[in-house]
């Protein structure tokens, strides 16, 4: 038996239970009142729609500002929020999630075009945990559910609210997290070597394409020009008519190969 399934043996024997969020927490909106030059020369960190789609823990380290005037009321990030895209132009990339899962002196603010959901307590609850589960298949199908639009998809928040997610002990959770952010953290390390292999592989083809193609100052090369080897022509202006059981391949603007019964080009 595994550790986990000793963990929920100990801690949950009669299994997981199931919470809609509702009961566990409430909605927040991101800034508001703000206009294009509020986002110009900032003195405030906020969060951006592509750092909660791109990062399931929430990235602090930006340089995205935007203006707080003092005494402003906002709505602050805090540690163990869960902030969500609130619309996309398909239902699959709505309501991607992004945890705060590190504590933070700094106040963070939140794009008006998300939005924020915050536990009544985390006493019971992993900030780690969260950011895994609500990336999870399962959890992505029941957001994706609560997206309403046509050309444009936004998070019906009064849906949203009642999703139901399952809530193991703690101990469980941060078991759960433990094994989860030790497969993400190796997944990083190998894309950044197979990243530095690649490019050190292209640096290699390069330098021996240049250099098998190197031929100046060599006396046993022969020089010519193009028209004095091939015919250079157009592409075809009549290609309907020879479709049909063609016999010579050509390329579209797109990627279909189509076939011509026979060439026909412009000189």
């Amino acid at each position: 038996m595994g550790k986990i399934e000793q963990l929920i043996q100990q801690y949950c024997p009669e299994g997981v239970e199931y919470f809609s969020l509702k009961e566990l927490g409430c909605l927040y909106s991101g800034l508001s009142g703000k206009s294009k030059e509020d986002f110009t020369n900032g003195n405030a960190k906020y969060i951006s729609y592509v750092n909660i789609y791109n990062n399931p823990s929430l990235k602090t380290d930006i340089e995205d500002r935007v203006k707080i005037s003092e005494g402003e009321k906002q709505n602050i990030i805090q540690y163990g929020d869960l902030l969500f895209t609130g619309s996309s132009e398909t239902p699959d990339e709505c309501g991607m999630c992004s945890v705060l899962t590190q504590h933070t002196d700094e106040k963070l603010y939140l794009n008006s075009f998300c939005f924020g959901y915050r536990f009544f307590s985390l006493s019971d609850k992993s900030p780690s945990f969260m950011k895994h589960l609500f990336r999870s298949i399962g959890i992505r199908k029941k957001i994706c559910k609560t997206a309403n639009g046509v050309t444009r998809y936004n998070i019906s928040k009064k849906e949203f609210v009642n999703i139901e997610i399952p809530l193991p002990p703690l101990p469980v959770q941060q078991e759960i997290a433990k094994i989860l952010d030790t497969f993400s953290e190796l997944q990083a390390k190998l894309q950044t070597e197979l990243q530095t292999e690649l490019q050190a592989r292209q640096q290699q083809y390069q330098y021996y394409r240049d250099k098998l193609f190197s031929f100046e100052g060599r006396d046993d090369v022969e020089w010519k020009k193009l028209g004095d080897v091939c015919e250079i022509g157009t592409g075809s202006h009549n290609t309907q008519d020879g479709l049909t059981e063609g016999l010579y391949s050509f390329y579209t603007r797109g990627s279909e190969v189509l076939y011509l019964n026979d060439y026909d080009y412009d000189e």
